[in-house]
């Protein structure tokens, strides 16, 4: 038995699932803080990373694209534009493929690939998917989450 076949054995698919679960909250605390230190930088990175680590060992399509989502914002929260538009990417990738995405999903995935091309300096391109955003955001049935997608949207750089 390999060392990584001891930690497979070692945690229950319920234990990966919580431990996604309050791990993406954890990152969520360490993004709302409005001061955080260079370790509590490296900490919502390690945080939003394990988050979907274990995700994709238990979770769904949407649940992998919902933790690409979270790690793209959490490097346009820090500046970081190759790393947020390569999750942002992946978040959209794993949302087209269906398995348990909502009608939220599709444009909160426009949504982070409208906010990471904006912190690259891609104009066009933020627009182009703040337009999607928007367009799929009007198959949202929930009006708090259809409110939500826009006050996210409101918030993109430059509008």
């Amino acid at each position: 038995m390999g060392e990584h076949d001891r930690f497979e054995a070692a945690l229950s698919e319920e234990q990966r699932r919580r431990l996604a679960v309050d791990l993406f909250n954890h990152t969520w605390t360490l993004l709302e803080l409005p001061d955080r230190s260079p370790e509590q930088d490296d900490e919502m990175i390690h945080a939003a990373h394990a988050s979907r680590y274990h995700w994709g060992e238990v979770g769904t399509r949407a649940n992998l694209g919902r933790g690409e989502w979270q790690i793209s914002r959490v490097h346009v929260t820090l500046g970081r534009p190759e790393p947020a538009l390569h999750h942002a990417h992946r978040c959209l990738a794993y949302v087209e493929q269906g398995d348990g995405v909502e009608d939220w999903d599709l444009p909160f995935a426009y949504e982070a690939l409208a906010r990471a091309s904006a912190l690259a300096g891609d104009v066009g391109e933020s627009l182009r998917y703040e337009q999607l955003a928007r367009e799929a955001g009007t198959a949202i049935a929930d009006a708090e989450d259809r409110d939500h997608l826009l006050s996210e949207l409101a918030t993109l750089p430059g509008r």
